[in-house]
């Protein structure tokens, strides 16, 4: 039940990511906005009517902070969707394969991603200060938007930063000790096992 819910958690994750990963809306203007993948432009009062470029290649993207954002982005969501198949593979074994089924079998993968989700996320603010950023924002410079605002793909991907990284620290196995008539019992959440060890006499 407990790795059900993990694997969840982890497929969750890796579609907000894709999703904030495709949306234009990273900053904007009342006509124009962008993403790392995506720029759109739209006529004043017609949100309906916008249209949208996407960027094909590493080449086609205008800036060299924006591109180390993009394959930072870029790999930390497929971290994230090797996790969600990890997870996912280890919810739907028979239990007799995996006797520890509680935090998932690389915790390690997902902080990976997290790490590189965050990186991505403090590089591509930097390239507000290009050419392509300072036309449509009008005087903005790096970590500074001018007349851009943060978008709902901006802020969506921080809190899937944030939830990321947190699982890792939160599914870490952990291991309470009780003392019983002499004797040391170990409980850890991840093995589903006790261990019974003699306590020393002073």
């Amino acid at each position: 039940m407990v790795s059900s819910v993990w694997a969840a958690l982890g497929l969750s994750l890796t579609c907000i990511s894709a999703l904030s990963l495709i949306s234009p809306a990273w900053f904007q203007t009342q006509t124009f906005s962008f993403g790392v993948l995506t720029y759109c432009s739209l006529p004043q009062g017609n949100s309906w009517n916008q249209s949208c470029v996407t960027f094909r290649s590493l080449e086609d993207i205008p800036d060299f902070a924006w591109k180390v954002s993009a394959v930072m982005l870029l790999g930390g969501w497929l971290l994230l969707a090797f996790n969600a198949i990890l997870l996912l593979s280890w919810a739907m074994a028979p239990k007799g394969l995996c006797p520890s089924r509680v935090s998932g079998p690389m915790p390690g993968v997902q902080a990976a991603a997290a790490t590189a989700t965050i990186a991505g996320l403090l590089v591509f603010p930097v390239s507000l200060a290009s050419p392509f950023a300072k036309a449509v924002c009008e005087g903005s410079s790096a970590y500074h938007g001018g007349r851009c605002q943060p978008g709902w793909g901006y802020v969506t991907a921080i809190f899937n930063a944030i939830l990321a990284s947190l699982l890792p620290v939160i599914s870490w196995p952990r291991v309470t000790m009780t003392s019983i008539q002499g004797m040391t019992i170990f409980f850890s959440s991840d093995t589903e096992r006790i261990i019974l060890v003699p306590e020393m006499n002073k």
